[in-house]
């Protein structure tokens, strides 16, 4: 018998706890207009309760935000719906996702106390590139 396998088979007793997650989720796709674009990125950010910062242009845009799940695989899975979920309620372009970056908080803490990863330039809120 193998006492690290029989622990390993059995339920954790206490439940995992939602942690925050720093999301920078990239999209892109044809060129919009970008007054449009930028009520589209407000409207979106009103409507998420962690958003942190958008940046855009008129073919893409990069928005920055946390979020609260269990693990990365959480995390990943609800920042992969973003986009598409908001679509209509904020009036998004048709883009698609082209990129996505989810670490925990520590490793971003982390990567702007070592200074990489710094926070974009205009914290908060909807700015051009």
């Amino acid at each position: 018998m193998r006492p690290e396998r029989d622990r390993a088979a059995q339920p954790p007793t206490v439940p995992e706890q939602a942690r925050l997650w720093h999301v920078v989720l990239s999209v892109a796709g044809q060129v919009t207009p970008l007054s449009s674009l930028r009520a589209s990125l407000e409207q979106l950010a009103h409507d998420h309760a962690f958003f942190l910062t958008a940046r855009y242009a008129a073919d893409h845009a990069e928005i920055r935000y946390w979020e609260q799940a269990r693990d990365l695989h959480d995390a990943a899975a609800i920042a992969l719906r973003l986009w598409g979920e908001h679509k209509v309620t904020a009036n998004l372009p048709p883009w698609e996702i082209v990129g996505l970056e989810v670490v925990d908080r520590a490793t971003y803490h982390k990567r702007v106390a070592e200074g990489f990863g710094d926070p974009p330039p205009h914290l908060g809120g909807v700015h051009p590139y």
